[in-house]
């Protein structure tokens, strides 16, 4: 175990009457509603009838078609929890999402979906159904970075386990969790890749002049950059090892387009799959809103605010119509089941050209406005529309939800790791359904620094910007002292007042949920990368 984990998970850990089990998560608090059904799965909360409900409508669905349904995942790069007009934002905020409004009124608006705190340990644990600390991909890998081992080598992914299951798993758009052989998306289940290794800013700051002249103007230093060898492709991928170049980003108006290319793309592979018998896994992964934003010939000034970032909101608003109403034309529609989501908070830094929510902090931190996002559920006919709820969903249960609706038996995966996910099946499709987690996790890199558990948030650690906005480039991660910081969100969603032991009765249960999760790292150590 690392050395920051084991500083997280004992020193963190000490309140009055708590001792630190070595060899077994301790018991559930009495807060707790959550049972565990094996010792390397996360404790979930029993929901049989509704359960029963869901598995039977499914049941139903997979007769009248003949086939398990398509899976179609969104995940748009650092929009804010407030960005779309289904979270509070839209047209308040110079920029209409009328096509993600509508999968959000015709479907399920998910209030308290959770991410981690940047790109890279979200898109792990949505594909690996882990915490990042445990597969060790706590951040991106950057051309440069010496690791100490293949941090895919013996995981499994959703793609994979779909993939053996009769799927097409396609993946377009961003990857951003290796870019070297044995780490591509066609390296670790997905047959097919259609994007690129990296996140937007890493194709342009050599060529963006205006914010970044000390690089692109200087020949030594922009020789000794290019020296790295980071890939700069849009890349065309296959599960046998095929790997080809599609284009060369070089310039901020490559860049701009670019998810006009996979968008397109996605739309062409869903017309020629649906022709075929498999049904498909497709992880559609926008470029955009990622920092830096270069609006779309197509785009530019189309939203209300003129900003570079609010005109690509808009664009990904219109992508994903465009893919709605495809699958709409083919009759796949009431086949496929939807998420919408983003992978982290704005990215503030780059204020003003940035993201919106209503919560404290951004991208980088585990405040809320840092790992709150929007999550929207729609399945025509089979989702009830219309529905709101607060329960928690943590993105992660997605890989066992999609192999819920995919038939493969999650009870059947590897007992020598442990997993975080929770089939929320039930919870999506029972009309009354509620949520079986009842713990959300939110780690900085391999420090554990906060959990949020019914309505009450306790943090360990919190991230302080030193200059507004800066929760980034200047912001300094401190532990909250000798008791957690505990907040109730129904009364104070922005985090800004704690209640603490004073004013609740639930620390001490708290305090023996967060030992019972790091306990889940004793029995079953984690990677250690050197990141």
């Amino acid at each position: 175990m690392s050395f920051m984990i084991r500083a997280a998970v004992c020193a963190a850990f000490f309140l009055p009457g708590l001792g630190m089990a070595q060899d077994a998560p301790a018991p559930a608090s009495a807060l707790s509603r959550a049972v565990a059904e094996a010792d390397n799965r996360q404790p979930a909360i029993p929901r049989p009838e509704q359960e029963a409900t869901a598995q039977s409508k499914l049941d139903a669905f997979v007769e009248l078609t003949g086939k398990r349904p398509n899976i179609l995942i969104f995940i748009v790069d650092d929009m804010g929890y407030g960005d779309s007009g289904a979270f509070g934002g839209g047209e308040m905020i110079g920029a209409a999402t009328p096509n993600i409004d509508a999968l959000a009124a015709e479907g399920f608006k998910l209030t308290s979906t959770y991410a981690q705190y940047t790109c890279t340990p979200t898109r792990a644990a949505v594909y690996t159904g882990r915490l990042p600390a445990r597969t060790g991909l706590i951040r991106p890998i950057l051309a440069g970075d010496q690791i100490t081992q293949n941090p895919w080598e013996g995981e499994l992914t959703v793609a994979g386990l779909l993939s053996d299951a009769g799927y097409h798993t396609l993946l377009t758009g961003k990857w951003h969790i290796g870019e070297t052989e044995g780490m591509r998306p066609h390296d670790v289940g997905f047959d097919e890749f259609y994007g690129f290794y990296k996140a937007q800013k890493e194709y342009t700051q050599d060529v963006y002049e205006m914010r970044f002249p000390d690089l692109v103007l200087d020949p030594d230093k922009r020789a000794r950059y290019e020296a790295i060898g980071s890939n700069n492709d849009l890349v065309y991928g296959l599960a046998d090892g095929t790997t080809e170049t599609v284009e060369t980003i070089g310039s901020i108006t490559k860049m701009a387009e670019a998810d006009t290319k996979l968008k397109d793309y996605t739309i062409q592979r869903i017309r020629e799959l649906s022709e075929g018998e498999k049904p498909f896994f497709i992880s559609h992964s926008f470029m955009k809103v990622h920092a830096d934003n270069f609006a779309s010939e197509a785009f530019k000034g189309a939203s209300a605010s003129k900003f570079p970032y609010r005109d690509n909101v808009v664009e990904v608003d219109a992508h994903i119509g465009e893919i709605v109403a495809t699958l709409d034309d083919l009759g796949e529609l009431e086949n496929t089941f939807i998420f919408v989501t983003s992978d982290n908070g704005p990215q503030m830094d780059s204020w003003p050209d940035s993201g919106y929510t209503p919560f404290r902090g951004a991208k980088g931190t585990t405040w809320e406005g840092g790992v709150r996002v929007p999550g929207i559920a729609y399945w025509k006919g089979m989702i009830e529309p219309g529905r709101v709820s607060d329960g928690l969903f943590d993105l992660m249960d997605l890989f066992d939800t999609s192999l819920a609706l995919g038939g493969v038996d999650a009870s059947t995966l590897p007992s020598d790791r442990y997993w975080d996910g929770i089939d929320q099946t039930s919870f999506l499709l029972a009309e009354d359904g509620e949520s079986k987690r009842e713990h959300v996790y939110n780690w900085l890199g391999a420090q554990l620094a906060a959990m949020r558990m019914r309505e009450y948030k306790a943090h360990l650690l919190v991230s302080l910007p030193q200059e507004k906005f800066l929760y980034i480039d200047m912001a300094a991660v401190v532990p909250t002292g000798l008791a957690p910081w505990l907040f109730n969100l129904y009364i104070d969603p922005k985090e800004e007042y704690p209640v603490g032991h004073r004013m609740n009765a639930w620390t001490a249960s708290l305090g023996a949920e967060l030992k019972a999760h790091g306990a889940t790292f004793v029995k079953f150590p984690p990677k250690d990368l050197g990141l």
